[in-house]
């Protein structure tokens, strides 16, 4: 996921980018509103700040609306209900107030990227890989044909897993998507679900480990995994 990252702040900005950098994620940083517009390319999510040198954040994020339909998350100190209300009226998908906790930041950024690629297009809705069916929209698993009961954070990360189609996916990033913060502990925790989910599948092959980086799901990585149409 490529970050536009729209901040003047440079205290800010250089705590930020590195902990983005760590979710597997790339980075441009803009340090004023003018010419914004002309950096949405290949741009995945807009992080928009609201006090901007030169041009205010809400100006910003009309343009950038006006042209593109990247997700936009605002992320001022502004945390009055009016001025929330304004940045969502002008076109933001979501509002974070600063100070912020960055692993729910990041959850955010995903969580707008997919309703905005759901609005696109149809999903991906049915995973098949290795003998495993993984129904996203009845979050169900079978395994040569038998159901196989998960609970609701094994699915989840399955579900992440498998929509990732193939990449890998961070620890950070299932962290932060699935528990929707981060602990001392949460490497541990979900080190123990990719685990019980090999074993309750009974393909230890399946979920494989990319050391120091995260998961990814299929044996021959994106090529075990594929739509199931039928």
């Amino acid at each position: 996921m490529h970050i536009l990252l729209v901040e003047d702040d440079d205290r800010i900005a250089a705590a930020l980018r590195p902990a983005l950098h760590r979710h597997g994620m790339t980075t441009t940083r803009l340090d004023r509103g003018r010419g914004v517009v002309d950096h949405l390319g290949g741009v995945d999510v807009v992080l928009l700040d609201l006090g901007l040198p030169d041009v205010d954040g809400v100006d910003v994020c009309r343009a950038i609306r006006d042209v593109s339909e990247v997700p936009v998350i605002v992320v001022s100190a502004r945390g009055e209900v009016d001025d929330r209300i304004l940045g969502l009226h002008s076109g933001a998908d979501d509002y974070v107030v600063k100070p912020y906790d960055v692993g729910e930041l990041v959850a955010r950024m995903h969580a707008v990227q997919r309703r905005r690629g759901a609005a696109a297009g149809p999903a991906l809705d049915v995973v098949a890989v290795d003998g495993v069916r993984i129904d996203l929209g009845r979050h169900a698993v079978s395994v040569d044909g038998r159901d196989v009961a998960l609970t609701r954070k094994e699915f989840q990360v399955l579900a992440l897993l498998a929509g990732a189609k193939g990449a890998v996916c961070t620890r950070n990033r299932i962290v932060a998507e699935v528990w929707g913060r981060s602990w001392p502990g949460a490497n541990r925790t979900l080190d123990v679900h990719v685990a019980t989910l090999r074993t309750k599948l009974g393909r230890p092959e399946l979920v494989q480990t990319v050391r120091g980086v995260g998961y990814r799901l299929g044996p021959g990585g994106t090529g075990g995994v594929g739509r199931d149409v039928g």
